[in-house]
């Protein structure tokens, strides 16, 4: 049988406050997962040494890159008499999916380097516990239709629904713009995603396109073989 939710979630989290001449320069904190149960361990302890090492190379992208970039800005700041403004640093995640073998999440990079506002990246991925592997967008199609030809027909008629919020060459920026890599699963059905500016302003924020399993798009806890609990 299959059982859902037995795998946990803990949420580790790494932050800290960076000074330059007794001013904090740079707030960064940053999220990431450690998963544990009696199943798969194998491969939970194959993919929590990917999140931690994707969170490490990340605090030292904040604590070379970004730090010595807000240094740059605090000295021009003062020397201009300009507000001193902090930069800031903030990595969330989400879990959306965690049924049987299957686990999925999607992350946001947020970071603020001065002007009106920051800039937020997002990342994702969805994994079958029970091969230790990755699954693509493509695996999780089953129909005649090629799999981007069906998403993207469906991201239109939904964008249709109120083109306001999207850039006027929204129909070609959607193909242009579409990354296979950029989903996640859910329960009701996968969604796929595009950053910030590929086809909307900036004030439209990350847009998301559900699209419901079906006859075409497979739930991916059929992707799991019956285990004994």
């Amino acid at each position: 049988m299959l059982q859902n939710n037995i795998v946990s979630i803990k949420k580790i989290v790494i932050n800290n406050e960076m000074k330059y001449d007794d001013h904090i320069v740079l707030n960064y904190k940053i999220e990431y997962p450690d998963f544990k149960s009696s199943y798969y361990q194998m491969s939970l302890l194959v993919i929590n040494k990917f999140y931690k090492e994707k969170a490490l190379e990340y605090q030292e992208h904040c604590k070379d890159e970004l730090f010595n970039a807000a240094v740059e800005q605090y000295k021009y700041d003062v020397e201009n008499g300009f507000p001193i403004r902090s930069y800031e640093a903030l990595q969330v995640f989400e879990s959306t999916y965690n049924c049987g073998c299957i686990i999925s999440l999607y992350f946001d990079q947020y970071e603020y380097t001065g002007g009106a506002h920051g800039n937020t990246l997002r990342y994702s991925q969805t994994f079958n516990l029970q091969k230790c592997s990755r699954i693509t967008l493509k695996q999780l199609f089953d129909c005649s239709l090629d799999y981007k030809t069906y998403i993207l027909k469906q991201v239109k008629t939904q964008i249709e629904q109120d083109t306001s919020i999207y850039f006027d060459n929204y129909a070609k920026l959607i193909v242009d713009a579409f990354n296979e890599k950029s989903f996640y699963c859910t329960s009701e059905g996968l969604v796929v995603y595009y950053q910030q500016y590929d086809i909307s302003p900036y004030s439209s924020g990350i847009r998301e396109f559900l699209i419901p399993y079906s006859d075409c798009v497979i739930n991916p806890i059929k992707k799991c073989f019956p285990i004994k609990l």
